[in-house]
């Protein structure tokens, strides 16, 4: 409708069409609903730009929390594992030192027998009458010396008086000293029968525990044969002979001469002992014998330790490790194996917190493996702080909030629960080679 149609209108009909909206061209084509909607975000728009900035970015970040230990110079006993076998004390093997038939089997195989102890009976019959034989010969042999000796002194008395001639005295003293001769020979050969007869029961020359019988009643032996009735070992105590290159025993020297290391008394050095499993035997041993010769072969030197058995745990054949302190480190730094990581080249590296508690990545050396430890070699110096906990949420440069971890306490409380020693997953390879 126009302006000047409008104007034309009654009165009544212009109050009917003040009540219709004007029809401009944004009423006719966008709802109400749409203006208001784009009011409201303008003014939301507007009020956010309103905002502090502190608000805009939201919570301050925070300092991840990380855990650490303080490195302290302390003195650590160096031990070496060395790989070794059990041998025993002293081994026995008992054969027959006179022929004849087996009449008895006088022990228990397997048993503990002592020195002197009957283990077999040879059939004595022929023995005996040797015995009887060498007996009537030294009767006979007595009996001719002294007729012997009474025709010498006869003659000795006679020849004085020239009433025999100087060739028949001389003839009677040769005799009577060819008699005795002949007493001697045949008490020799009683002592041999009667030492025959006593071999026909076999003894056991040393005492511990014998094995298995190589032969039963009624078995023909002769003497001194090349198979051996059974074998008696003695367990208690017992001997480990153990191994180690010379090249960590040159290297070991040359620490002592350095002064980085200082000597262990050569003269009681203890040596423990692990059997396969890991398990650590009661008894503490010696150190009895040090190789002076190396294997041409192998590059070793051979060791042996003197071990107390008395329960008979160890037995000859054994694989175990000997564990001996070969010297001591009096200012070793020992850190943590689960606070080492080591990169694509296998070398080690830990997290320092440097001024400020910023973490630094840094590369170390190590010497050994010391129970859940690395001993440090170097890179790391006394009083610095190594991350122990929380690398998945540091990275280096990165400033952190740093709590003192006690290592023995966790040790303790992982015991307690039978959990096993945490080590770094990426150091196994260098563990099994310092067990090497």
């Amino acid at each position: 409708m126009t302006i000047d149609q409008h104007a034309s209108l009654s009165p009544r009909r212009k109050a009917h069409f003040s009540y219709l909206p004007s029809a401009s061209p944004l009423s006719s084509h966008r709802p109400r609903w749409a203006l208001a909607l784009g009011a409201v975000l303008i003014a939301g728009a507007l009020a956010a730009c309103s905002k502090p900035a502190d608000e805009q970015r939201g919570p301050p970040k925070t300092e991840p929390k990380v855990g650490v230990v303080t490195l302290q110079p302390q003195s650590q006993q160096l031990d070496a594992s060395l790989p070794g076998r059990t041998k025993a004390f002293m081994t026995a093997e008992v054969r027959p030192q006179v022929s004849g038939i087996i009449q008895k089997r006088l022990f228990t195989e397997g048993a503990v027998v002592k020195q002197g102890q009957p283990l077999y009976q040879i059939d004595p019959a022929s023995l005996k009458a040797t015995e009887a034989s060498a007996i009537a010969a030294v009767a006979k042999a007595e009996a001719s010396q002294r007729t012997l000796a009474a025709t010498a002194r006869r003659n000795a008395e006679l020849v004085k008086i020239d009433a025999i001639s100087k060739q028949a005295f001389d003839e009677s003293q040769a005799a009577a000293a060819q008699s005795a001769s002949d007493v001697a020979v045949a008490k020799a050969n009683l002592d041999t029968a009667r030492i025959n007869l006593k071999y026909s029961r076999i003894e056991a020359p040393i005492g511990g525990r014998i094995t298995l019988s190589a032969v039963t009643p009624g078995a023909l032996v002769t003497a001194n044969q090349a198979t051996a009735l059974t074998t008696i070992v003695q367990l208690d105590p017992m001997y480990v002979d153990f191994t180690q290159s010379s090249n960590d025993l040159m290297q070991l020297k040359r620490d002592l001469e350095s002064g980085r290391y200082q000597k262990v008394d050569g003269d009681k050095i203890p040596v423990r002992i692990q059997f396969d499993d890991g398990s650590d035997y009661a008894q503490q041993g010696k150190l009895a014998f040090a190789g002076v010769i190396v294997n041409d072969t192998t590059g070793t030197l051979t060791l042996r330790a003197e071990v107390p058995n008395p329960d008979g745990l160890l037995m000859p054949g054994m694989y175990v490790k000997a564990l001996l302190p070969t010297a001591l480190a009096p200012d070793a730094l020992l850190l943590p194996q689960q606070s080492v990581t080591r990169d694509l080249a296998g070398k080690p590296n830990v997290m320092v917190l440097a001024e400020g508690d910023v973490v630094e990545k840094r590369e170390v050396q190590l010497d050994r493996a010391v129970g859940a430890y690395w001993l440090v070699k170097s890179g790391l110096k006394a009083g610095e702080r190594v991350m122990v906990d929380g690398f998945q949420r540091t990275k280096a440069g990165d400033k952190v909030k740093p709590e003192e971890v006690d290592m023995k306490a966790n040790a303790e409380r992982k015991s307690l629960r039978g959990e096993p020693p945490v080590q770094g997953a990426a150091d196994a390879p260098a563990a099994k080679a310092q067990a090497k």
